[in-house]
Formats: C-alpha cells, structure tokens, sequence
C-alpha cells in the first residue's frame, strides 16, 4: 500500500522488516533520521530481538558492526560525509573479512569547506573498499534496494551500501510502498553465517597475512564482487515477482535504444534527466538516459550493451577526482568503442540545483559537437576569477 512518507523513515521501517539483530548508531546528517527511525521502533518493540547500540564515533559504529557479524548477528548502520571517512578503517577490514554488513549513506558532499548538501564524493571515495554499492534514483528505489541489499550480503559474504542522495531523497516526503513483513520474509530466509566466532570453538579472524598468501586474499575479494554482477540481476528478477514492481537492476536504460546522445548518470538526478530526456524526444531530438544502480562491481558488459548504439555519451558527474578527472568517466571508458564521442560534465556539487535547463544547454553543445571533454556545468567564473588570475 502507497503511504506519504519521509525517505528516512521509510528506510528505516523496511530495515526494521529485514530484522537486524545489531544496529550500531551515530548521529551525522542526513541520515540521522534513519537511526532515529529505527531506535524509535526498538524501543516501541515493533523490532524486537534487535539490539539498538548507541556509540560514540562512526568507526565505533562500523567497528560493533563488525563484531556483531563475526558473532552471527545480522547487522546494520547508516552514515555519511566525514562519518564515512572516518570509518575507512574499518570498512577496509569489514570487506576483507567478508562481513555481510549492509549500511546506508546518505550520501553528502565532504569538506573542507564544510558542506552538508548532497553530492557523491564521499561513496565514491571508497570504491576500492571492497563494499558493493548501489545506488537509489528514488525512495521507492531506496526501500527495495536495502530489501535486496541484506539478501545479496548475506549470501556472497560481503558487505553492501546503499546509497540514497542526503536530503534530495532522506528528507523528501513522497508516496512509497513499504513492503509488509511477510513479503521481507518470504524474500530474505534468516541469517546464517558462513563464519562465526564461538567460544566454544574459538578462532582468530583477521590475523596477519603475509605475502605468500595475501594476493590470494585479495584475488577472492575480487571473485566475490563479481560474483554480484550475475547474482543481484537474479535477486532484482526474483524481487520483481514477488513484490510486482522491478529494482536493483544493475543498469536502467531510458529511451536508449535508437539515441544518438545517452547521459549516463546515478542517484535522483535521473528524474530530472529523464524529465529533460522526454521533453527533448518531443521536439524531435534523440536522447536518452542510463541509469547505473550497480556502481561496484562496476557492470562493463552491461553498460557496453547499453550504448552499443550511442554516437554520444556523456557523463554526468556528481563527485570529481581533483587532478584527474570524472570517477564513473574512467570506469566508463573501457565501455566505449571506436568513433564513441564521450565528455564528462561535474555537475551538483555540494547539492548545487541540476536544472532542465542547464541539461538542455549541455545536450545541445554536445550535439553541436562544442563542448568540452571537460565541463563544470553551471561554474560561476566570478567567483573563481579573482583566484584564477595570473594563473
């Protein structure tokens, strides 16, 4: 049934479904209303068998996360911005172990200077950890990608983020389906670790590797990622039947099969592009949009299918490499054959507005064939010119 309900909250009420058993909170906007959610329904015993553990930093959050997986506990925490950052530690040793944490980030622009609006710098800055992450266009798309997430953690072994854009989606208010109980449970069986600590048997996890086997490590923490480029398009077919509306593909095409310009983009700037895309294929323009929700393991073949077709692709950027260039740009590129013009657009960062117009501009230039491989879309030149001069 459709409610109007805030993204954060409707986040938490379909975690509380998943029944974690551990949740490891601190406070960072914007996902502070999702923990508040869920403490709220601990302590109403509407999530029951869950232990609400309020901690200091964000890595102690990550770091009972990781306890409470090693011990066979189904556990979860959400975060954001420098919360991020400050738990990289511990993400590393999270994916290393293979713990199925799942977590979401409310994803936020990271400082300094100190920004709290939306952008994808602080995800994208742990690509390489070892983390699958996937990325919500929508609340709708927020609520079953967690559904999915806990699934496809817990049965490769490994830890997942879900990523839904800070305030653009945790604090907007819109109608969401919030699956029942019974659906959860009939989708997600009951944890069962693969690897536990018993002190009755006890073990050491995460000892010291050296380096005759430490490739080997690293090699199946690849394998294992890969492993989600066929398994999550299995759980999304499998999701779809059960619950009658699709999710977690890795890549969503929009109006892609005969376009000559494809924009490529994740989060809920797709609205907007999709909004600019329908109004472009009205005036006789060919346009189209693909969504990527699978950002790690990065889905190369998927997207190469996806523009096959494409004389044009460009980027849209919502987190930017200093000194290098476009994130999702350069795991793009193997995706492009020859002939395949591509240009990289930085745009929203630190929750600047992404406007139709401003799209239409760029599309129009990249049709023309005038704009640059590189484009800050919307860069207010007086502002950096005092900077900028004698440069």
């Amino acid at each position: 049934m459709l409610s109007q309900i805030e993204g954060s909250r409707a986040v938490a009420e379909t975690v509380a479904l998943c029944r974690p058993q551990v949740v490891g909170a601190y406070p960072i906007s914007p996902q502070t209303h999702i923990v508040e959610g869920l403490s709220a329904l601990v302590k109403a015993g509407t999530l029951g068998g869950c232990e609400f553990i309020n901690v200091e930093s964000e890595f102690a959050a990550m770091s009972v996360a990781i306890g409470a997986s090693a011990a066979g506990a189904r556990a979860y925490t959400a975060t954001a911005s420098q919360g991020l950052l400050f738990m990289v530690e511990a993400l590393y040793n999270a994916a290393g172990l293979g713990l199925p944490i799942v977590m979401t980030v409310a994803n936020r622009a990271i400082g300094a200077p100190i920004n709290i609006w939306n952008d994808h710098s602080d995800a994208m800055s742990q690509r390489d950890s070892g983390w699958i992450q996937l990325y919500a266009e929508h609340n709708q798309d927020a609520v079953d990608l967690h559904v999915q997430a806990f699934r496809l953690a817990e049965e490769l072994s490994t830890p997942v983020m879900v990523c839904m854009d800070g305030f653009v989606l945790t604090h907007t208010y819109e109608e969401v389906a919030v699956p029942t109980q019974e659906a959860v449970d009939a989708y997600l069986p009951p944890y069962r670790p693969r690897q536990l600590l018993d002190p009755a048997e006890p073990v050491t996890i995460g000892a010291m590797v050296g380096p005759e086997a430490f490739t080997e490590v690293r090699y199946l923490a690849h394998r294992v990622q890969l492993a989600a480029l066929t398994r999550l398009p299995a759980l999304a077919e499998e999701f779809a039947a059960s619950f009658g509306r699709p999710a977690g593909r890795p890549v969503r095409p929009y109006r892609t099969r005969d376009a000559e310009t494809v924009v490529v983009a994740l989060g809920s700037v797709l609205g907007t592009l999709k909004d600019t895309v329908d109004e472009l294929r009205a005036e006789g323009e060919s346009v189209g949009v693909l969504g990527i929700t699978l950002f790690r393991p990065f889905p190369l073949d998927a997207v190469r299918a996806a523009l096959r077709q494409a004389r044009r692709v460009v980027i849209l950027e919502r987190a930017f490499a200093v000194g290098a260039g476009g994130v999702v740009t350069a795991d793009l590129a193997p995706a492009l054959g020859p002939g395949q013009q591509s240009y990289t657009v930085v745009a929203g960062l630190g929750g600047r507005p992404v406007t139709r117009a401003s799209l239409r501009r760029v599309l129009a230039d990249a049709g023309a064939g005038t704009l640059d491989p590189l484009t800050f879309l919307d860069l207010r030149r007086s502002l950096i010119a005092p900077a900028c001069e004698g440069a």
